[in-house]
C-alpha cells in the first residue's frame, strides 16, 4: 500500500478542549459492573462492594520515557495502559478501571490522537477494563502521558511486596531482557535511518524482542493461574526497572536477603542470539534492562510441587536470612553481590 504524503491534519484548535475529549472517548463503553459513571461528569463513581480498591499511577514522557521516531502512537497507547495494569496484577488483583490524560504540543493533529485512542481502545478491550476519565492539555515540550488504573480485590488474596521470608522461592514468569535488546535494535536502526534515510530496516529476525518493547503485556493471566494453581505469593513485583532492582525492593521491604543463580534466568533464545551480536551479556541484560513487566513473586516451599513444571513460571532463586546479604551465584558458583541497575528516569541520558 502507498503510503499518504498528504494525510488529513485537523487541528485540534478546531474542537477545543472538551470537544476533543467527546471526540476521543465517544466508542468507549462502560462494561465492568464496579463502574457506575464514567466519562461525562464531573468525576466517574465506582462501586467495589466488598472489595478492596487498587491503585496506580504512572508518567511517560517523550523523550524520556518514548522516542516517537520509531514507536507507533497506536503501541504507544496500548503500551501507557499497559504499564499501569501490571501494577495492579502486582498486587495480585484484577485491573477493572483507567483514567487516561494526555499534553500534547502543536505539531499533534487530531489524527495522531486518535491513533493514540486506538491502542488505548485495544487494551481497554482485551484486558476488559473500562475508560472512566481522563484530561487533555497543551504542552509545549512535546508528548506527556499519565494513566492511573484501578483494580480490586479481596483483602486476603493481596500481595506486597513486603511478606517474603528466609527460604521462600524466588519465582518469575515468562522470559527476561527481550524488551532492553529490541529497545537496542531501534535505536540502532535509528541511527542508520539517520544516515541513510532511504533504509528500509528488516526487523523480522527481531520480532519477538521489538513487541516486547513496543507492546508489553500485564501478566493479568498470571494471577489468574496462581489463583488456580492455589498458590499466593508471599510477596509480589512487577518488573519494570529490571530485575536486580526488583529483587531488591523484595529484599527491601521484606527484611531478607537472596540468592539468585545465574543458570536459572528465563531467556529466550532471540535474546540471546541478538546479545551475542551485540556484544553484550545476556545476565546482565536481564538484571538491568527492565520493560519486561513479567511478575516477579516469592512463594512458600510448600507451594514448589503447585507450580513445577509450569512452563510460565521460572524458580530462579531463594531467600535467605538478611545477614547472607544478596547474590547472584554465577555458573562458575561464584557469589557476586547484587546492585540495583535497572531503570532511572532522573538519569541525564537514556
Amino acid at each position: 500500500m502507498l503510503e499518504d504524503k498528504n494525510p488529513q491534519r485537523t487541528s485540534l484548535e478546531e474542537l477545543g478542549e472538551f470537544g476533543l475529549i467527546d471526540h476521543l472517548t465517544q466508542n468507549f463503553e462502560l462494561k465492568q459492573p464496579s463502574s457506575l459513571v464514567g466519562i461525562g461528569d464531573d468525576a466517574a463513581v465506582m462501586d467495589f462492594k466488598d472489595k478492596k480498591v487498587i491503585v496506580s499511577t504512572d508518567m511517560l514522557v517523550e523523550g524520556v520515557h518514548f522516542d516517537l521516531s520509531y514507536v507507533p502512537l497506536k503501541h504507544l497507547g496500548y503500551k501507557s495502559v499497559m504499564v499501569n495494569l501490571s501494577d495492579i496484577c502486582a498486587m495480585n488483583a484484577q485491573p477493572t478501571q483507567v483514567t487516561v490524560s494526555i499534553a500534547v504540543s502543536n505539531r499533534f493533529p487530531l489524527e495522531a490522537l486518535e491513533e493514540f485512542y486506538e491502542g488505548v481502545a485495544l487494551a481497554c478491550k482485551l484486558y476488559h477494563v473500562d475508560l472512566v476519565g481522563g484530561d487533555t492539555t497543551s504542552s509545549n515540550k512535546g508528548m506527556i502521558i499519565s494513566v492511573t488504573a484501578m483494580g480490586a480485590a479481596n483483602e486476603d488474596e493481596i500481595v506486597y511486596r513486603k511478606g517474603s521470608k528466609p527460604n521462600d522461592l524466588l519465582v518469575v514468569t515468562g522470559d527476561l531482557g527481550g524488551a532492553y535488546l529490541g529497545l537496542q535494535v531501534l535505536e540502532r536502526e535509528k541511527e542508520v535511518f539517520k544516515v541513510n534515510p532511504n533504509s528500509q530496516p528488516d526487523l523480522e529476525a527481531y520480532s519477538y524482542l521489538v513487541e516486547r518493547q513496543l507492546k508489553p503485556e500485564a501478566r493479568k493471566d498470571m494471577v489468574a493461574l496462581l489463583k488456580k494453581l492455589e498458590v499466593k505469593p508471599t510477596s509480589m513485583i512487577d518488573i519494570s526497572d529490571g530485575l536486580s532492582s526488583e529483587i531488591l525492593h523484595l529484599c527491601k521491604h521484606g527484611d531478607v536477603g537472596c540468592n539468585l543463580f545465574e543458570d536459572k534466568i528465563p531467556l529466550d533464545p532471540s535474546a540471546i542470539a541478538t546479545c551475542e551480536e551485540f556484544k553484550m551479556d545476556s545476565t546482565m541484560v536481564a538484571l538491568g534492562g527492565g520493560e519486561d513487566y513479567e511478575l516477579l513473586f516469592t512463594i512458600d516451599q510448600a507451594d514448589f510441587p503447585k507450580i513445577k513444571g509450569n512452563p510460565n513460571l521460572t524458580v530462579i532463586g531463594h531467600m535467605t536470612e538478611k545477614s547472607e546479604g544478596i547474590h547472584l551465584i554465577t555458573r562458575a558458583e561464584t557469589k557476586i553481590p547484587i546492585t540495583a541497575q535497572g531503570w532511572n528516569s532522573f538519569n541525564e541520558t537514556k
